[in-house]
Parts: C-alpha cells; sequence; structure tokens
C-alpha cells in the first residue's frame, strides 16, 4: 500500500496529512505536478540479485518505461541489506530532467520539496512516480533496505546535490 505524507518543513516528525488510499495520493500529488501510477508488475527480481540478472528480467519494463516517457539514460537501485552504498540516496539533489522512479520489487520512500511542503511518497512494486525536472528530492530504503527500483530519465542524469541536510529530520520509511 502505498502512503503520502505531507509536512511542513516547521514539524518534521508529525506529517499534516497521511494518504493511504491511491486515488487521493495521486490526486494531491499531481496538483504539484508530481504524477503516481500503479500498475500490476509480472516482473519477479529479488533485491540483492546480481545485476545482470537484474537487468535480464527487468529489461522488457525498463524499455517500456524507457519509450513511454522519451528517456535516454537509466539507473538501477538494488538495495538488500544494511551494505553501505557509495552515494547516500538520502542526501538531498536535483535532476535536470525529469525522473521516472518505477519500483520493481520491494518498496522505498521518496521525499519531495513542492511549494512550502515536504511530501514523503512510500512507493511499492508497481508504482511509478513521474517528478518534473528541477525537484528537490531524495530517496530512503530505511535500516533494512529491501527493494529493485528503476530510475529514468529524459537525458543524461546529471545530479546536483543540494547541501542541505534538513531532508534528514523528516519521518522516514521506518517510521511509518
Amino acid at each position: 500500500m502505498s502512503i503520502l505524507c505531507v509536512f511542513h518543513p516547521s514539524s518534521p516528525a508529525l506529517p499534516n496529512k497521511v494518504l493511504t488510499h491511491h486515488d487521493d495520493i495521486a490526486a494531491t500529488l499531481a496538483e504539484q505536478g508530481v504524477q503516481l501510477e500503479h500498475a500490476p508488475l509480472e516482473v519477479r527480481v529479488r533485491p540483492g540479485s546480481a545485476e545482470d540478472d537484474v537487468l535480464g528480467a527487468c529489461r522488457a519494463y525498463l524499455d517500456q518505461l524507457m519509450t513511454a516517457h522519451g528517456s535516454q539514460a537509466y539507473t538501477v537501485l538494488n538495495r538488500d541489506g544494511g551494505e553501505a552504498e557509495p552515494v547516500d540516496m538520502r542526501d538531498e539533489h536535483v535532476y535536470d530532467a525529469q525522473e521516472v522512479f518505477a519500483v520493481v520489487s520491494g518498496r522505498a520512500q521518496v521525499g519531495l520539496r513542492l511549494g512550502d511542503y515536504v511530501y514523503t511518497v512510500l512507493c511499492e512494486k508497481g508504482d511509478q512516480l513521474v517528478v518534473p525536472a528541477g525537484v528537490r528530492r531524495w530517496v530512503e530504503f530505511g535500516d533494512n533496505p529491501f527493494c529493485v527500483a528503476l530510475r529514468v530519465f529524459g537525458n543524461d542524469q546529471r545530479v546536483r546535490f543540494t547541501g542541505d541536510e534538513t531532508a534528514r529530520l523528516f519521518a522516514g520509511i521506518d517510521e511509518f
């Protein structure tokens, strides 16, 4: 079940709004220019599998996403366990291109700064979150990560880290 929490920056531990119904979540995000779609997904891949196995299992879905969104670049997030990653996705960052964040297995939470509020979206298998270029964001997998997600971009995925560490103050995936 997807969950949307909306926070005012002055109260990062207590959301102003919590939504659990997909249509309500999608409508609330759409007001901010973000799309959330959910579709049953037949892909079966276990987080932590070898990269070649993950790409083999996801290739048709990845091609479909890239074609549908006119994307030219992608990355695969494959997390199982608490091993340190070279880049901490919890650090707030911005892309110059639209991003499609599609969960293939497991779950992840995406944080978004939209207007005067912070929106955190718990995404699960089959969820596709389309985030416009320039939106400040971060991704959290929790203390025990278990997720395979595809990120597709309209062009080269040049990331810019904002250096703003307040993203870590907002309630994370393990708090809900």
